[in-house]
């Protein structure tokens, strides 16, 4: 029984040796990754400045005045053209731009003012998309400079272990694993939210995209009702 309890008491001061050891601050973690974990921290705020940025645009981009069709329609039927660029203009939406380009076109054939619409909404588009190629390039970038930094830390375990003239110390081993995964484990967490953050601007903007096509087929539909009357 002594026996028992004496080797159940060094277990427990053993996995208590273990969890004291193993207790580290995040700068000891972060320190521990090595140069590596900078880039990540670097390529991690480039991402969360351009998901913001590029959000709060394609946000306010996305507005959508109920009334400016109807406006539209009524300035336009009255012959007063200025008016309905003036209402446009105030909106400052790329679907109202794209309008107003339709609007400036009126009096030409309509294969030229359905092109010069066109035209405009997939300006509007490429401005709406400046920077997400980067955010992708973070998305995929990051998880493989962390394994980059696992690759480094492990051959730096073998060769530390090869210093030692081969033996096989487990102690040396384990911590050359443990730094590298860090560099694994930070290029995740900046890989993963950027990936989905990419993936959601890109259907906030192809929404938008079904937006612009919904309208130019409206306007459409007003410059030919006088045709058809």
């Amino acid at each position: 029984m002594n026996t028992f309890m004496q080797a159940g008491g060094e277990v427990v001061e053993e996995l208590m040796e273990v969890t004291t050891a193993s207790r580290m601050s995040f700068w000891d973690l972060f320190s521990a990754g090595g140069w590596l974990m900078w880039v990540l921290v670097l390529l991690g705020a480039v991402a969360v400045y351009l998901f913001v940025e590029r959000f709060v645009a394609i946000r306010k981009a996305s507005r959508m005045s109920m009334n400016l069709m109807n406006r539209v329609r009524d300035k336009i039927s009255e012959g007063n053209i200025s008016a309905a660029k003036d209402a446009c203009r105030r909106t400052g939406t790329p679907i109202a731009r794209m309008i107003e380009k339709g609007i400036e076109r009126i009096g030409r054939p309509m294969p030229e003012i359905q092109n010069a619409i066109e035209n405009q909404a997939n300006l509007e588009v490429s401005r709406l998309s400046v920077g997400l190629p980067y955010l992708a390039m973070i998305s995929g970038g990051a998880p493989m400079i962390g394994f980059l930094g696992t690759v480094i830390g492990l051959v730096s375990a073998f060769m530390a272990m090869e210093g030692m003239g081969g033996t096989v110390d487990i102690s040396v081993l384990a911590g050359g694993m443990y730094v590298a995964m860090l560099t694994t484990v930070g290029g995740l967490i900046v890989g993963i939210p950027a990936y989905f953050g990419y993936n959601y601007l890109v259907a906030r903007i192809d929404r938008l995209v079904f937006q612009m096509e919904a309208n130019s087929i409206a306007f459409m539909d007003i410059l030919n009702q006088p045709a058809k009357r």
